[in-house]
């Protein structure tokens, strides 16, 4: 039987190289549907029962990637729910393994985003039925990862806080250690920073007390980076993303050139193109390059040039490149802020009165926009004057100066007052010298 399903799955998989994919999928389908001797569990069955049970997993997997390919979600979510039968026929561990690879696959289909969380929400009532608590477990902890990826923190969070209860009685460090680090995404998306960092703590610290598989390890350093990328820390935050690539890469994973993006993201916040340029040229970057790192360098000469004109350039050109990615848009956002507010006060500075058109010409910036900024920077003190709103003009004022004379005569007397009280009194000698002061007033 095993020989024949190896010699089918050869079949359907020349068939499918030979662009006959329903000539394939009507192989694979035939030996899914070739039943073990022992439709319950895989104890106590023959050598040729396990082989069989082997040559169906392969199928099953190879029909998944099969509807990946030709991007048909229903099919595939099909191909997962009819798969049941088998998956009570192997072992649990397994199990979990292959049912999480075949909703990853969902993954690869455009807009299948509800039909696997779907799937994957019927798969853990599966689960919960057959009482397969490591692999309910682990369906939860994969549904969390996709209300992320969908945006849906509402339902994430519930679902993280009954998970958390329950795997911190079981004490599982592996699955406590995604979890925490999905709670720290989440928070850190809804912008809970002192949440999201405690979590992050507690992610590490579950970490600490087992083995951590690389791509764990990477995705740890990664939200570290992050969160230090939000405290304005790009050094250490660089540090940590520099982590993560050399983590990643070494793992061939395809989050790498994410982590090299938010390593010029860092060099660019701090200022330093030299190293923007040492690091484009590395070989490291060099085997992701492409239009995400073609991105960073078009902003990262913008910034140095101080040019708006570029900056805005450089959005709009690689917009799916800097826009998509929301720790990359908002820290470019903030970027432009400054880069703006350095370009308005270069061309106020020798004004005592400036027109506001003639500014927002000159930074090609709409007159609304800029009476805004302006209005910001004045409230933030960072520009010192008043809109004239009536006739659309700025009136600067001169920098306030502080009173240097006044505080100096103020540290003085302080001065002289700590000096008195450092010395002991001699009473005796102060009485004589306060008489003979009131004789001589006499």
């Amino acid at each position: 039987m095993a020989i024949e399903q190896g010699g089918q799955l050869k079949a359907a998989e020349d068939a499918i190289k030979a662009g006959k994919n329903a000539e394939g999928e009507r192989i694979l389908k035939q030996i899914l549907e070739v039943k073990s001797n022992d439709g319950t569990s895989n104890e106590g069955t023959s050598s040729a029962d396990e082989d069989s049970l082997r040559q169906r997993e392969l199928a099953l997997t190879r029909l998944g990637q099969l509807y990946r390919d030709e991007k048909d979600a229903n099919k595939l979510a099909e191909a997962v729910r009819s798969s049941r039968a088998l998956m009570a026929s192997i072992a649990k561990a397994k199990t979990a393994k292959l049912i999480r690879t075949l909703i990853d696959y969902f993954g690869d289909i455009p807009n299948s985003s509800d039909t696997q969380i779907a799937v994957t929400k019927e798969n853990i009532e599966w689960a919960r039925g057959e009482k397969r608590v490591f692999l309910r477990q682990n369906l939860e902890t994969r549904l969390i990862g996709l209300y992320f990826e969908t945006r849906a923190y509402r339902e994430a969070l519930p679902l993280i806080d009954s998970l958390l209860k329950e795997l911190k009685r079981l004490d599982d460090k592996m699955i406590l250690t995604e979890v925490h680090l999905l709670e720290s995404r989440v928070n850190h998306a809804i912008s809970n920073f002192p949440k999201a960092k405690a979590s992050l703590t507690s992610a590490r610290t579950a970490a600490n007390a087992i083995y951590c598989p690389p791509l764990l390890q990477a995705q740890l350093d990664m939200q570290s980076g992050v969160l230090h990328a939000e405290d304005k820390d790009y050094t250490t935050a660089y540090s940590y993303f520099f982590e993560t690539l050399e983590g990643l890469a070494s793992q061939d994973d395809s989050r790498a050139p994410l982590a090299l993006k938010y390593m010029l993201m860092c060099k660019i916040m701090l200022n330093l193109p030299d190293d923007i340029n040492a690091i484009i040229e590395g070989k490291l970057a060099q085997r992701y390059a492409g239009r995400d790192i073609d991105a960073m360098k078009a902003v990262a000469k913008a910034h140095e040039d101080r040019s708006l004109e570029q900056f805005e350039k450089a959005l709009k050109e690689y917009k799916g490149e800097l826009s998509n990615d929301a720790i990359i848009r908002n820290h470019l956002a903030a970027l432009y802020d400054t880069l703006l507010e350095q370009n308005l006060l270069r061309i106020i500075e020798p004004y005592s009165r400036v027109e506001m058109s003639y500014v927002a010409k000159q930074v090609r910036q709409p007159v609304r926009e800029v009476e805004q900024k302006l209005s910001q920077m004045i409230l933030d003190k960072n520009l010192h004057g008043i809109l004239d709103q009536g006739n659309g003009c700025l009136v600067v004022f001169d920098e306030p100066e502080e009173d240097v004379s006044v505080w100096d005569h103020v540290c003085l007397r302080r001065k002289v007052t700590d000096t008195i009280f450092l010395f002991p009194i001699d009473r005796k000698c102060m009485k004589i010298r306060l008489i003979r002061s009131s004789m001589c007033r006499m």
